[in-house]
């Protein structure tokens, strides 16, 4: 897991049970490209991974971070490996992620 994704969830704090149930969050890449994840909520982190267009992800929670097009929401992914993804480039899929 990397260094920025454990950092976050630290600070969600535990879930609870009605969380853990209801809090399913996914979206959508809409990134033509694909989407590059990342290891902190910035465009200047490391890259480690890569989700598809149109894929759907799934997401643990929300962030403010660094701005992409004027959006400067991150979400946390829980696809494989705990990475970043850019808001911007991901359409929601029911409601909006919880704040981490």
């Amino acid at each position: 897991m990397a260094t920025g994704a454990v950092a976050a969830l630290a600070a969600a704090g535990p879930a609870t049970a009605e969380e853990s149930v209801n809090n399913d969050y996914r979206g959508r890449v809409t990134a033509k490209s694909g989407l590059l994840l990342r290891d902190k909520p910035t465009r200047s982190s490391r890259i480690i991974g890569k989700a598809p267009y149109r894929s759907i992800v799934h997401i643990f929670c929300k962030t403010r971070g660094g701005s992409v097009k004027g959006n400067d929401r991150w979400y946390l992914l829980t696809d494989g490996t705990w990475a970043w993804g850019a808001a911007f480039y991901i359409d929601n899929i029911g409601p909006a992620p919880r704040w981490c």
